[in-house]
Protein backbone atom coordinates (compact mmCIF):
# COMPACT_ATOMS: atom_id res chain seq x y z
CA UNK A 1 0.00 0.00 0.00
CA UNK A 2 1.41 3.40 -1.02
CA UNK A 3 1.97 5.69 1.96
CA UNK A 4 4.10 8.47 0.43
CA UNK A 5 4.20 9.97 -3.06
CA UNK A 6 6.69 12.64 -4.07
CA UNK A 7 5.88 14.38 -7.36
CA UNK A 8 8.45 16.49 -9.20
CA UNK A 9 9.64 18.41 -6.16
CA UNK A 10 12.29 21.09 -6.46
CA UNK A 11 13.82 23.33 -3.83
CA UNK A 12 15.65 26.54 -4.68
CA UNK A 13 17.39 28.65 -2.06
CA UNK A 14 17.67 32.26 -3.19
CA UNK A 15 20.77 33.97 -1.87
CA UNK A 16 21.62 37.66 -2.21
CA UNK A 17 23.43 37.36 -5.55
CA UNK A 18 22.72 33.79 -6.68
CA UNK A 19 20.40 30.79 -6.32
CA UNK A 20 21.10 27.20 -5.26
CA UNK A 21 18.94 24.34 -6.51
CA UNK A 22 19.07 21.83 -3.63
CA UNK A 23 16.49 19.46 -5.18
CA UNK A 24 15.81 19.15 -8.89
CA UNK A 25 12.55 17.54 -10.03
CA UNK A 26 12.63 14.60 -7.59
CA UNK A 27 9.90 11.94 -7.78
CA UNK A 28 9.44 8.59 -6.02
CA UNK A 29 6.88 6.51 -4.12
CA UNK A 30 7.11 4.65 -0.81
CA UNK A 31 4.97 1.71 0.30
CA UNK A 32 3.92 1.10 3.90
CA UNK A 33 6.58 -0.80 5.82
CA UNK A 34 9.44 0.05 3.46
CA UNK A 35 12.87 0.81 4.90
CA UNK A 36 14.66 3.25 2.58
CA UNK A 37 18.19 4.61 2.87
CA UNK A 38 18.97 7.90 1.13
CA UNK A 39 22.66 8.20 0.34
CA UNK A 40 24.88 10.72 -1.43
CA UNK A 41 27.77 13.07 -0.83
CA UNK A 42 27.46 16.11 1.41
CA UNK A 43 25.47 18.75 -0.44
CA UNK A 44 23.63 16.20 -2.59
CA UNK A 45 20.23 17.17 -1.14
CA UNK A 46 19.64 14.39 1.41
CA UNK A 47 18.83 16.61 4.39
CA UNK A 48 16.78 19.01 2.26
CA UNK A 49 14.68 16.09 1.03
CA UNK A 50 13.99 14.87 4.58
CA UNK A 51 13.17 18.38 5.79
CA UNK A 52 10.61 18.76 3.01
CA UNK A 53 9.07 15.33 3.64
CA UNK A 54 8.83 16.22 7.33
CA UNK A 55 7.21 19.59 6.72
CA UNK A 56 10.18 21.41 8.21
CA UNK A 57 10.98 23.17 4.93
CA UNK A 58 8.76 24.32 2.05
CA UNK A 59 9.17 23.14 -1.53
CA UNK A 60 9.63 25.56 -4.41
CA UNK A 61 7.52 23.40 -6.73
CA UNK A 62 5.96 19.94 -6.85
CA UNK A 63 3.76 18.03 -4.43
CA UNK A 64 4.13 15.64 -1.48
CA UNK A 65 1.31 13.27 -0.54
CA UNK A 66 1.21 11.44 2.80
CA UNK A 67 -1.54 8.87 3.30
CA UNK A 68 -3.18 10.27 0.17
CA UNK A 69 -3.32 13.87 1.43
CA UNK A 70 -1.36 16.73 -0.12
CA UNK A 71 0.81 18.15 2.66
CA UNK A 72 2.70 20.60 0.45
CA UNK A 73 0.46 23.60 1.08
CA UNK A 74 -0.42 23.16 4.74
CA UNK A 75 -0.14 26.11 7.12
CA UNK A 76 2.63 26.19 9.73
CA UNK A 77 0.15 25.27 12.49
CA UNK A 78 -1.19 22.28 10.57
CA UNK A 79 2.36 21.19 9.70
CA UNK A 80 3.31 21.28 13.39
CA UNK A 81 0.36 19.03 14.24
CA UNK A 82 1.27 16.73 11.34
CA UNK A 83 4.86 16.43 12.54
CA UNK A 84 3.73 15.42 16.02
CA UNK A 85 1.05 12.95 14.96
CA UNK A 86 1.95 11.44 11.58
CA UNK A 87 5.66 12.02 11.03
CA UNK A 88 8.42 11.07 13.44
CA UNK A 89 11.66 12.99 12.90
CA UNK A 90 15.03 11.90 14.31
CA UNK A 91 18.08 14.14 14.03
CA UNK A 92 21.81 13.62 14.47
CA UNK A 93 21.53 15.66 17.66
CA UNK A 94 19.19 14.08 20.19
CA UNK A 95 17.27 17.27 21.14
CA UNK A 96 16.06 15.83 24.44
CA UNK A 97 14.62 18.01 27.22
CA UNK A 98 17.20 17.82 29.99
CA UNK A 99 14.68 18.33 32.80
CA UNK A 100 12.47 15.45 31.63
CA UNK A 101 13.17 11.77 32.24
CA UNK A 102 13.12 9.00 29.63
CA UNK A 103 9.36 8.36 29.84
CA UNK A 104 8.55 12.07 29.78
CA UNK A 105 10.77 12.75 26.78
CA UNK A 106 9.23 9.86 24.84
CA UNK A 107 5.65 10.88 25.59
CA UNK A 108 6.19 14.63 25.09
CA UNK A 109 4.49 14.85 21.63
CA UNK A 110 1.29 13.31 23.03
CA UNK A 111 1.32 15.51 26.11
CA UNK A 112 1.81 18.64 23.97
CA UNK A 113 -1.47 17.77 22.25
CA UNK A 114 -3.14 17.37 25.67
CA UNK A 115 -3.92 13.74 24.90
CA UNK A 116 -3.68 10.59 26.99
CA UNK A 117 -0.63 8.37 26.59
CA UNK A 118 -1.31 4.78 25.56
CA UNK A 119 0.54 2.85 28.32
CA UNK A 120 0.70 -0.35 26.26
CA UNK A 121 2.27 1.51 23.35
CA UNK A 122 4.77 3.17 25.70
CA UNK A 123 5.72 -0.17 27.30
CA UNK A 124 6.20 -1.79 23.88
CA UNK A 125 8.46 1.03 22.69
CA UNK A 126 10.54 1.07 25.88
CA UNK A 127 10.93 -2.72 25.66
CA UNK A 128 12.06 -2.67 22.01
CA UNK A 129 14.48 0.15 22.81
CA UNK A 130 15.86 -1.79 25.79
CA UNK A 131 15.27 1.14 28.14
CA UNK A 132 13.22 -0.63 30.85
CA UNK A 133 15.83 0.06 33.53
CA UNK A 134 16.26 3.68 32.44
CA UNK A 135 12.63 4.86 32.52
CA UNK A 136 13.20 7.47 35.24
CA UNK A 137 16.71 8.48 34.18
CA UNK A 138 17.43 11.98 32.87
CA UNK A 139 19.40 12.60 29.64
CA UNK A 140 22.55 13.55 31.58
CA UNK A 141 22.51 10.05 33.12
CA UNK A 142 22.42 8.30 29.73
CA UNK A 143 25.06 7.39 27.16
CA UNK A 144 24.89 8.86 23.66
CA UNK A 145 23.43 5.65 22.28
CA UNK A 146 20.76 5.57 24.99
CA UNK A 147 19.85 9.21 24.32
CA UNK A 148 19.42 8.45 20.63
CA UNK A 149 17.15 5.52 21.54
CA UNK A 150 15.01 7.91 23.60
CA UNK A 151 14.81 10.25 20.59
CA UNK A 152 13.71 7.29 18.47
CA UNK A 153 11.09 6.39 21.08
CA UNK A 154 9.73 9.95 21.00
CA UNK A 155 9.29 9.65 17.23
CA UNK A 156 7.36 6.38 17.65
CA UNK A 157 4.92 7.25 20.42
CA UNK A 158 2.16 8.44 18.06
CA UNK A 159 2.38 5.36 15.78
CA UNK A 160 3.43 7.68 12.91
CA UNK A 161 2.82 6.91 9.25
CA UNK A 162 6.44 7.74 8.52
CA UNK A 163 9.71 8.05 10.40
CA UNK A 164 12.47 10.25 8.96
CA UNK A 165 16.01 10.09 10.32
CA UNK A 166 18.77 12.49 9.28
CA UNK A 167 22.22 10.98 9.94
CA UNK A 168 20.98 9.28 13.15
CA UNK A 169 24.37 7.64 13.84
CA UNK A 170 26.45 10.73 13.03
CA UNK A 171 27.26 11.52 16.68
CA UNK A 172 27.76 7.92 17.84
CA UNK A 173 30.76 5.63 18.07
CA UNK A 174 30.91 2.43 15.99
CA UNK A 175 29.44 0.21 18.73
CA UNK A 176 26.44 2.47 19.38
CA UNK A 177 26.00 3.01 15.63
CA UNK A 178 25.73 -0.73 15.13
CA UNK A 179 23.13 -0.95 17.89
CA UNK A 180 21.04 1.82 16.30
CA UNK A 181 21.24 0.15 12.87
CA UNK A 182 19.94 -3.12 14.35
CA UNK A 183 17.23 -1.21 16.19
CA UNK A 184 15.95 0.42 13.01
CA UNK A 185 15.77 -2.98 11.35
CA UNK A 186 13.86 -4.36 14.35
CA UNK A 187 11.39 -1.45 14.33
CA UNK A 188 10.84 -1.96 10.62
CA UNK A 189 10.09 -5.66 11.02
CA UNK A 190 8.30 -5.77 14.40
CA UNK A 191 6.14 -2.66 13.99
CA UNK A 192 6.02 -2.60 10.16
CA UNK A 193 7.32 0.94 10.55
CA UNK A 194 8.01 2.90 7.36
CA UNK A 195 11.49 4.43 7.58
CA UNK A 196 13.44 6.86 5.40
CA UNK A 197 16.97 7.44 6.64
CA UNK A 198 19.51 9.87 5.16
CA UNK A 199 22.96 8.50 5.93
CA UNK A 200 26.62 8.13 5.09
CA UNK A 201 26.60 4.85 7.07
CA UNK A 202 26.92 1.99 4.58
CA UNK A 203 25.71 -0.52 7.20
CA UNK A 204 22.35 1.28 7.26
CA UNK A 205 22.24 1.29 3.46
CA UNK A 206 22.92 -2.46 3.39
CA UNK A 207 20.14 -3.17 5.92
CA UNK A 208 17.54 -1.10 4.05
CA UNK A 209 15.01 -2.61 1.64
CA UNK A 210 15.79 0.06 -0.92
CA UNK A 211 18.47 2.67 -1.59
CA UNK A 212 17.98 6.09 -3.19
CA UNK A 213 21.15 7.92 -4.20
CA UNK A 214 21.13 11.67 -4.71
CA UNK A 215 23.64 13.75 -6.64
CA UNK A 216 23.28 17.49 -7.24
CA UNK A 217 19.68 17.33 -6.06
CA UNK A 218 18.64 14.55 -8.44
CA UNK A 219 17.97 10.85 -7.88
CA UNK A 220 20.63 8.97 -9.83
CA UNK A 221 19.91 5.53 -8.36
CA UNK A 222 16.78 3.80 -7.02
CA UNK A 223 17.77 0.23 -6.18
CA UNK A 224 16.15 -2.60 -4.21
CA UNK A 225 18.35 -4.55 -1.80
CA UNK A 226 16.04 -7.58 -1.87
Amino acid sequence: MEILKVENISKIYNMENYSVKALDNVSFKVNKGEFIAVIGASGSGKSTLLHILGGVDKISSGKVYLDGSNISDLSENKLAILRRSKIGIIYQFFNLIQTLNVEENITLPVLLDHKKVNPKRLDTIISILDLEERRKFFPSQLSGGQQQRVAIGRSLIYSPSLILADEPTGNLDSKNSETIVKLFKELNKKLNQTLIIATHNLDIAKQADRVLELKDGKIILDKSNT
